[in-house]
């Protein structure tokens, strides 16, 4: 027997209690990518680059409403996935291959980042000591939990991390004004230290403004319960919450980096912060700091994990099937696989000779802006079209415009982002 759908909330307060797919996708994303973006741009180019969070928020902010719009309220009542399907088959093997190629991309650095932390804040052992113990109380949460369990805890990180990443902010100090001009200022830099300002914006906008990871609110929203255009309005509200935390948060890292470090000093190790916050605010600000990082990696690993494998085991039965799949892909054997895959895979990338942190997150992030045209090109057709959306939700004339300027820049991202990555590398 199906469940009830949840009631629809009429008041703040009821609005407030039941938030939370938001807040999970939010989390989700943000993790080691926006710690390290972030510190990296902060202390590398102070607040000149500040404006480029912007753009990346708004360009995910966008493009996930766009999404969220069609799981809920278009003509055929099917999923986005079975959206872009029906505008080509291609979608689904390609969905799923990035899924599986993208799920120990991810989760390489995550799991290494959670590792680390356990590992420098406890001072003993090594790193893939401590991500086996992480990754395994992980696949425990992912395949014992439900959603309402995993919402339970990720709002329960999230206060952690206000008090962690906003606290740490606070304490050290900063100028208001000077924010705010890097917000409205938009200018590219000449490079400082290791890494280019457009590799860094181009990460940035990868860990930030869009992955394969924007597919997978719809399955949060399933989680949840919230079906058909009656929730539009509440989901619209809950996603906009959980943008609004992301972007405080993701500030308050990028001011710790721009203070304590720019100009003279460059991040090179997730360790580099932490280690001067206990040098200006002593053990406790290093402490402080530090567990903020863990809960930010820790929800994304939990996130990642599930998400991935929602998506994955959808995407394969979708690619075997010439009908909609609404229901059963958590319950198909392929999404217990993916979750294995996902959090046992990336601990090959811990083990001593594997490359830095820092590096692999920043090329990770770049390389995902590469999926940006397929993504976005493909959202924007079934949103844009009545044939798919139906005519009453289909992009409005300022919304294709919007999505036409996001899909110039994520060609022009993802061609460049190939060009640095082939650079980064080595490559000519």
């Amino acid at each position: 027997m199906q469940a009830a759908p949840p009631p629809i909330p009429k008041s703040f307060a009821e609005f407030l209690r039941a938030s939370g797919p938001g807040i999970v996708i939010v989390l989700t994303w943000l993790g080691a990518g926006d710690i390290v973006d972030m510190g990296v741009a902060g202390s590398n180019y102070g607040y000149s680059l500040l404006w480029v969070l912007v753009v990346a928020v708004f360009m995910r902010f966008v493009l996930v409403s766009l999404i969220a719009r069609y799981q809920l309220c278009n003509q055929h009542g099917e999923t986005l996935l079975d959206g872009l399907v029906r505008l080509h088959r291609w979608y689904a093997p390609v969905i799923f291959v990035a899924t599986i190629v993208m799920s120990n991309v991810y989760l390489a650095y995550m799991t290494i980042g959670a590792a680390e932390v356990l590992r420098n804040v406890s001072r003993v052992g090594e790193i893939w000591m401590w991500a086996i113990p992480c990754n395994a109380t992980a696949y425990y949460l992912v395949s014992r939990g439900s959603y309402p369990t995993l919402e339970t805890v990720f709002k329960i990180f999230l206060g952690i991390l206000s008090i962690s990443f906003i606290g740490s902010a606070v304490w050290v100090g900063f100028d208001p004004g000077e924010v705010a001009l890097g917000l409205f200022r938009m200018e590219m830099p000449g490079q400082q230290g290791e890494f280019g300002a457009l590799l860094v914006a181009l990460a940035m906008i990868g860990a930030v403004g869009g992955s394969i990871m924007n597919l997978v609110y719809p399955y949060f929203l399933d989680e949840k319960g919230w079906r058909g255009p009656q929730y539009r309005r509440v989901q619209l509200y809950d996603f906009l919450l959980g943008m609004i935390v992301m972007v405080v948060l993701n500030m308050a890292v990028w001011i710790l980096g721009a203070e304590l470090l720019f100009p003279d000093r460059q991040i090179s190790e997730l360790e580099d912060l932490p280690n001067l916050l206990s040098a200006v605010l002593g053990e406790g600000g290093r402490l402080l700091f530090y567990v903020g990082i863990f809960s930010a990696v820790f929800t994304s690993i939990l996130g990642h994990a599930v998400g991935l494998a929602s998506i994955g085991s959808h995407a394969w039965l979708r690619w075997h099937s010439d009908v909609p799949v609404r229901t059963g892909y958590k319950e198909h054997p392929l999404y217990g696989w993916i979750v294995i895959w996902a959090l046992v895979s990336p601990l090959l990338w811990t083990f001593p000779g594997m490359p830095g942190f820092v590096t692999l997150t920043l090329a990770a992030n770049s390389a995902q802006v590469m999926l940006l045209p397929v993504l976005a090109g493909g959202v924007w057709w079934i949103t844009a079209s009545s044939k798919y959306i139906g005519g009453e939700y289909k992009c409005r004339w300022w919304e294709n415009l919007l999505m036409a300027l996001m899909f110039s820049l994520a060609v022009y991202g993802g061609i460049h982002s190939a060009a640095l990555l082939l650079g980064f590398s080595g490559v000519r």
